[in-house]
Order: structure tokens, then sequence, then C-alpha cells
């Protein structure tokens, strides 16, 4: 096991939030065609609010702060917010479109110490990358980012999301990134809107490309254990928590809000209104949130899929029960093992859907490098 799973092992036994992300900033300099964000400003947390929080979540034993966006760098006091945070300790990832980094911010975040700073590259090709995030000259400037970065001994991960605009481009994608020496991710998620609006999700990839991505073994390993037949859920794995969502890790907003997970939008409280700790511990929401255990829940305790599936409360919370089926993760297992859960035939009874269309699907795994690691959340992602 390595250090960082048997530090979030510990903060899990100890009830610490080992990991948060931070969102600084709605605002981006893209206006990217699957973003689930509404970019206007409705109020931001202030740098003195923001420092405030650090401290309190640096006094509740937070180790990895995320600091997210919209664009981070669009924030003029980013790297005053920075500086504080490093201050304090935390570990720190970034993620950005790097178009607003030159190298005088470069060589600043090299000099602070920033363990890593995932970019967003949707393509190899310009007229790809540039349509997707409608900013002509973006790619360039992108790359341009990460070649310094990289010159300045910076670790560069480029994370593509896999959508029908560039669902061909990614083995050259990824060419890519080795090329620049940055880390690869591979992610075949649209995300519904945070207000909702679904509509995004019609950029999803169909059957052949995910099935193309899913049996890739320069991705996901061995690809016929990795699509092997579902396990059903054994003694431990009926007591298991879903995932780190609420346990280790959580999410707050540019205006406060305190949510479980960036993808499990229940607001547990507002950190204008109340400390951090005070929320972590005592919220309502979040003590739901922690009592979830999947032998409770009684479609998925009892589903042949129990052992294989990535079941995400968040997303079985946008359906309308966090308690019940996430049927995008059903469908994420069926793409998998061609093998549809009770759920997901209930599903596709009720609304007459062809097996072709339940493959259309918003899926949650990461591919990382050679191995496709199913994380339910970004959440999981920062407790990996």
């Amino acid at each position: 096991m390595s250090l960082m799973a048997e530090m979030g092992e510990r903060a899990h036994r100890l009830g610490v939030p080992f990991s948060v992300q931070l969102d600084l900033t709605y605002r981006c300099n893209e206006q990217c065609v699957h973003c689930y964000l509404d970019h206007h400003d409705h109020g931001e947390m202030t740098t003195a609010e923001i420092k405030k929080l650090l401290r309190e979540m640096a006094d509740a034993g937070v180790f990895i702060l995320t600091l997210s966006g919209g664009e981070i760098f669009l924030r003029k006091d980013f790297f005053e917010i920075l500086e504080y945070a490093r201050a304090l300790t935390f570990c720190i990832k970034l993620k950005t479109n790097a178009v607003l980094i030159r190298e005088a911010q470069a060589a600043r975040l090299r000099d602070l110490g920033v363990e890593s700073i995932q970019i967003s590259i949707y393509s190899h090709r310009p007229e790809v990358h540039d349509a997707i995030t409608k900013l002509p000259g973006s790619l360039r400037r992108s790359i341009k980012a990460i070649r310094f970065l990289r010159s300045q001994g910076l670790k560069v991960v480029m994370a593509n999301v896999l959508m029908t605009q560039n669902m061909d481009d990614y083995p050259s994608t990824r060419a890519l990134a080795d090329e620049l020496g940055a880390e690869y991710t591979l992610d075949p998620t649209v995300t519904p809107m945070m207000d909702g609006d679904r509509a995004v999700l019609d950029l999803n990839v169909g059957e052949s490309a995910l099935r193309r991505v899913f049996r890739d073994e320069t991705l996901v390993g061995n690809a016929d254990e990795f699509c092997a037949p579902p396990r059903p859920l054994d003694d431990d794995s009926m007591d298991s928590t879903p995932c780190s969502a609420g346990h280790t890790a959580c999410y707050v907003s540019p205006y406060g809000e305190f949510y479980p997970c960036v993808q499990f939008p229940l607001s547990c409280g507002n950190v204008r209104q109340q400390s951090f700790i005070d929320i972590w511990h005592n919220s309502e929401q979040l003590k739901e949130v922690r009592s979830i255990r999947l032998r409770d829940l009684s479609s998925c305790s009892q589903c042949a899929h129990g052992g294989s599936c990535t079941r995400c409360p968040g997303l079985a919370f946008l359906e309308g029960n966090m308690r019940g089926p996430s049927t995008a993760d059903c469908e994420r297992s069926f793409a998998r093992t061609g093998i549809p859960s009770a759920n997901l035939l209930a599903k596709k009874d009720k609304d007459k859907v062809s097996p072709a269309r339940l493959v259309q699907i918003q899926l949650v795994p990461v591919i990382t490098g050679v191995r496709l690691l199913e994380m339910s959340s970004a959440a999981c992602t920062l407790a990996s």
C-alpha cells in the first residue's frame, strides 16, 4: 500500500477531512461546450474569507488541497491565496487551462512547491481543441505553458474529456502528452450542469467509441480482466462505504457552499455562516451521507454487479435518492461487461430504451497511464 493510501485510510478511521477541492471562481476565459458551470460571478468569497477558510481547513487536518475553477488565474489574488496556502503546509494541486500561464507565473509555481498541475487538453488538433474551448489559439497557448512548466521540473497532468467532437483523437493526444513529458488522463464523462440541466449529456460518445476505449490495453492494462463478468458483493464489501465523499474528502464552491463532492450537490452548509470544522462534524446532511453502507441499499446489495460496480451516491442523489441505484453506474457496468443489471433491465423495459442507446452513457471512470482507475467522484480522485 502506498503512503498516500495509508494516510487516507488513517484519515478515514479518525474522521479527518484528508482532501478538499476548493473552487476559487466559476469564471473562465474558455467556454467549453461540455462545461457544467455557470461562469457568471454571483458573489465569490473574498481574499480574507478564503484565508479564513484555509486556516480552518488546516486546523481540521486537511492535507491535500486542490485549487480549481473556472479558471483559477482569473483571480487577481491567486498567488496571494496560493502563498498563504503553502505557508499552511498544504499539499497543493492545481487545475487550470494554463492559457494565462507565462514564464513568470510558471517560475512562481515552481518556487512555491506546487505538487501537480492538471491542464485540460481535448485534442492534439487545434481546430478540434479550440472548437471545444471556444477560444482561438487556446491549444497553442496551453501547450506552450506545459512545455515551460515541464522545463521547470513541475509535474503536469494532461486531462482529456472524451466526447463526440474528439472521440477519435485520444491516441494522438496521449502521444502528445508523452512528447511533452506529461502524465495523461482520459475521462469519458460529460457531467450534467450544476443546475440539473442534462442537455450536455448528448455530447457523450456512443457504444463503439466506448468499447474501443474499454478494450484498449494501453489504457486499461489487461482488457479481458478489466471487462470480465461482474462480481457479486462479499461480506466485507457489504459493510463498506461507497467512496470518500463526506468521509475523507469534500468540496467547497466559490460562494462558500460545502458539498460532500463536486459530483454530489447536496448542500451541507456554508463556510460563510459556519466554520469548516463545525460543518464537517455536525452537518446533518453529512451524517446521512456517512451512514450509507452497501448492505442498506436494497437494490444494489442484491445486484450481481455489486462487487465490480462503482456506485456513486452523488449520481444516485441526482436521480432522486442517494440510497437508490445510480443508473449511470449500472450503465457503466453494462458497458464494461456487456451484462445489464436488474435495475438497468427494469429501466429498459420502462423506457423502451435499446441496448445500443444504453451505452451512450454518463461515465465516471478516470483512465490514467496504463490503468483505468474507477473513481466515482472528484473526491475519489483527490484521495487516490
